[in-house]
């Protein structure tokens, strides 16, 4: 009797697979990385583009945070890469229609630093209302002004959240329970949490709000959003807040507001330019007003807070390298699909033009191979494709498929 030849492997040694983290990313990511036997590289800092592309030829998974720029050319230099993690809330460091059209998911954390920015948040308004900062500074240079003007409690007060998120929500939680009167606005419908109210507009709420914070993403629709206008609608003696992305807010504008007493404070993490490293000087127009928290981009720097968004992002760029799941991936269609026993798994991501499919199944049928489960999902650049197949046929097929014209990337799993 003839022994049938041993099938070919299929995945790529999982010892191979190389993983290039930077910016300090939580050791928590290591864990799961190290488990699965993968190769890790760290560095300390972000690195800068030529360095980035020179670093970047050889690895399949680049991991970063909110310093690192994730520009076209180092996506086009990545020649292995298979995805890129950011692990912070963020993305606007990384170009996501390159990458998209690349083949390359980004996965980001949008929901394991939640908690450290809301307690930030409700911190400062207590600072704000009690001008502690600025006491604190004048006893640190000797100074006694011991004095309750202009200083009030925050348990009764109006908290008006823009942006009513993950963040958002949980601001109006921990606010609601220190007595805070909570409206709140949002472009889309939100289920208000406990007592918060919704407000029909942004005018409504900055008019009947005495702190303001805002908990948006960075588009062109939120770009400049509270500029010289929206700042005169706030109440006079208000508070605004800003954790949310730097260029939501014109600074000359807030700074000529603060300076007016117009407002009577602000307190502000994102700023529309931030150093690229700790050594780096920091220049705003912020800078010495009175009452104005300023903090360097802190808001989700905690160790909680980092350990969870080191185990979010490894696990969703684990399930990606093992099984194909773009589930929670920002630039690419979502699929996610429970492997069939004794098959093969093909992945391909493809140029999205009439054709592909039908060239597909063709390619399928004239081997007499067997589909036991399959997935496809569109967005307009890319197709992806997930398909379980006999194990016999799996290499014929993915040899075929990678060969079209129109196939970006192609895999083959266990």
């Amino acid at each position: 009797m003839t022994t049938p030849a041993p099938l070919p492997p299929t995945s790529f040694p999982k010892s191979e697979i190389k993983i290039l983290l930077l910016e300090n990313v939580h050791r928590s990511a290591d864990e799961l990385f190290g488990a699965e036997g993968f190769q890790i590289e760290r560095a300390s800092g972000a690195l800068r583009e030529d360095e980035l592309v020179e670093r970047v030829r050889d690895v399949h998974v680049l991991g970063i945070r909110s310093k690192t720029r994730i520009t076209p050319r180092v996506l086009d230099a990545g020649r292995r890469l298979l995805a890129v993690g950011a692990f912070c809330i963020g993305t606007t460091q990384i170009d996501l229609a390159h990458a998209n059209a690349r083949g390359v998911p980004v996965f980001n954390a949008p929901f394991s630093n939640t908690r450290s920015v809301a307690e930030m948040v409700l911190a400062e308004t207590i600072i704000l209302s009690r001008q502690l900062f600025d006491r604190s500074r004048e006893v640190h240079d000797g100074t006694w002004r011991k004095l309750a003007t202009n200083c009030h409690e925050i348990r009764g007060k109006p908290l008006g959240i823009v942006g009513y998120g993950h963040i958002g929500r949980q601001v109006g939680v921990l606010a609601e329970m220190v007595g805070m009167h909570v409206v709140f606005f949002d472009i889309a419908a939100r289920l208000p949490m406990g007592n918060n109210r919704a407000v029909p507009g942004l005018a409504e709420l900055l008019a009947s709000s005495d702190f303001v914070t805002l908990h948006v993403p960075e588009t062109p629709q939120t770009r400049l959003m509270i500029g010289a206008t929206e700042l005169a609608q706030m109440k006079p003696g208000s508070f605004l807040l800003n954790a949310s992305r730097g260029t939501v807010v014109d600074l000359d504008a807030l700074a000529d507001a603060v300076r007016r007493g117009h407002l009577a404070g602000a307190a502000v993490d994102v700023y529309p330019e931030e150093p690229e490293t700790n050594s780096d000087g920091f220049a705003s127009v912020l800078r010495g007003l009175p009452n104005v928290v300023l903090t360097p981009h802190i808001g989700g720097s905690t160790e909680e807070a980092q350990e969870a968004i080191g185990r979010e992002v490894s696990g969703a760029l684990t399930k990606f390298i093992n099984n194909g799941a773009t589930t929670g991936a920002v630039n690419f269609p979502q699929l996610e699909m429970p492997q069939a026993r004794d098959t093969h798994r093909i992945l391909n991501i493809h140029r999205n033009v009439p054709g592909v499919v039908r060239d597909i199944t063709a390619i399928i049928s004239e081997r007499g191979a067997n589909i036991h489960a399959q997935m496809l999902a569109t967005d307009p650049v890319i197709g992806y494709l997930i398909m379980d197949l006999d194990q016999a046929v799996s290499h014929e097929v993915k040899k075929a498929v990678a060969a079209l014209d129109t196939s970006l990337r192609t895999r083959i799993l266990y």
